[in-house]
């Protein structure tokens, strides 16, 4: 089986090698076969993690929370596993431990930063129980892979139960995870944001989650802070929004980010209050694992990331953002975002219907695309495979778009002829790609 083990690990690594040759991530293809070779290969690296095994599930916010966690365990001195690359299906995670392994097989390790598509738990974890899990919320999301809420809520629950001593980390303010928790039967702590922070909601953004899973009442909403995030009680059962033992207090929103928690001020220079609950779920879940986190706000300084979430460019005299949105939730908080810019910029929309996007666009219906109207745009372009069906929902909110399909040539656009100052908003198949082109136009204007 050492044979074996040693044969996969590095056929993994070799396979990574030439499809990041060929301009491929291979990351995926590379599990693929590290599995093929030796199905216990993944059992087998897990259980030499020395110290503790993180996953990190929910809709929005997995990949962002997952690797600042990683970051912040690996600022205490401590070797962790991590799939950056969100590639986060079995073979996905199958990689990211082979890709970690040396040569001979062996893994170094003190901990694992997993993270897991929800569906996809249910076939990772009889390979190894995390001794964590990081929920982040639950949204509607690609309904012709996951369907209803509810499917996703029962395979996170079976997983659970599988893994009955993993302790999870759950965002109290969403109805649908804390319930969750409760029901699951695991030992479990909450984070959230206590206090009310946006004077006026915004009555059109869709509300999931909006009648209680206990015994079906309408909740009750004192406040939200987006989509169906917020305080809630139920006037029927009691069921409400739990103690929060993780509370995000002082909040700051606009060209940085800030709040304290357990009397510790955290500051980072991001955009977006929907970071706010990333960052506060990686400290959450490193202070429930029994880490200091004392070099959390320089771990926030320095984190730069590279995977096309708020990933920042600099091209010839153009700054470029590119973000993923992929969901109504998500492109929601994209557009809040953008919002916080008052500067005047240009967007490019690029929307595929690849399998992994869900071939299943409607929801771009449930997004709030007229606010577009309010945040200084020179210019909309809509780019990808579902162009034409993007340029229709701008239409009917009166608003103009430009149609380029090719994203480079959008790209390039924008940056001979844009405003300076530019947002790629792109879903899940065409972020590498995206990702690429701006590396390489980036490249060719040093």
């Amino acid at each position: 089986m050492g044979i074996r083990r040693i044969l996969a690990v590095n056929t993994a690594k070799i396979i990574k090698t030439a499809c990041q040759a060929a301009g491929k991530q291979g990351v995926t293809l590379a599990g693929k076969i590290a599995m093929k070779l030796d199905p216990s290969i993944l059992a087998e690296l897990a259980s030499q993690v020395r110290e503790g095994i993180f996953v990190t599930c929910g809709t929005n916010g997995k990949t962002t929370t997952n690797n600042l966690l990683c970051s912040a365990i690996r600022a205490e001195g401590k070797k962790v596993v991590c799939n950056h690359t969100g590639s986060n299906m079995l073979n996905g995670v199958v990689s990211a431990f082979v890709l970690s392994a040396k040569w001979n097989g062996k893994l170094d390790a003190d901990y694992a930063c997993i993270e897991i598509d929800e569906a996809s738990t249910v076939r990772v974890f009889p390979y190894f129980k995390p001794d964590f899990m990081v929920l982040t919320n639950l949204f509607r999301d690609q309904l012709d892979r996951y369907g209803e809420i509810d499917i996703t809520m029962n395979l996170l629950k079976k997983a659970m139960q599988m893994a009955p001593d993993m302790k999870v980390i759950v965002n109290g303010d969403d109805a649908l995870s804390a319930y969750l928790a409760k029901d699951s039967g695991n030992a479990h702590v909450f984070f959230g944001i206590g206090d009310r922070y946006f004077r006026e909601e915004n009555t059109r953004e869709i509300r999931e989650g909006r009648f209680c899973k206990r015994c079906g009442e309408r909740l009750i909403y004192h406040f939200y802070h987006y989509s169906q995030l917020g305080d809630y009680e139920c006037p029927k059962c009691g069921f409400k929004r739990p103690w929060l033992d993780f509370n995000a207090k002082n909040i700051l929103c606009g060209g940085k980010l800030g709040f304290t928690v357990d009397n510790f001020q955290i500051s980072a220079n991001y955009r977006g209050f929907y970071n706010i609950y990333n960052i506060l779920a990686a400290y959450a879940a490193g202070k429930t694992a029994g880490l200091a986190l004392k070099n959390y706000n320089k771990v926030l300084a320095e984190y730069n990331p590279q995977n096309g979430r708020m990933e920042e460019f600099h091209i010839g005299d153009t700054e470029i953002v590119l973000n993923l949105a992929k969901n109504p939730a998500g492109f929601n908080q994209n557009i809040s975002a953008v919002m916080e810019d008052n500067r005047k910029k240009d967007i490019i929309v690029l929307i595929n219907d690849n399998s992994q996007d869900g071939t299943d666009i409607s929801w771009l219906w449930d997004v709030d695309f007229e606010r577009f109207k309010d945040i200084n745009t020179i210019s909309i372009t809509v780019s990808g495979i579902r162009c034409q069906d993007m340029r229709l929902r701008l239409k009917y909110v009166d608003i103009a778009s430009r149609l380029e399909p090719d994203v480079e040539e959008a790209i390039r656009d924008r940056i001979a002829h844009g405003a300076g100052n530019l947002y790629v908003l792109v879903n899940y198949t065409a972020l590498y790609d995206t990702h690429n082109i701006l590396k390489k136009i980036e490249g060719e204007m040093r």
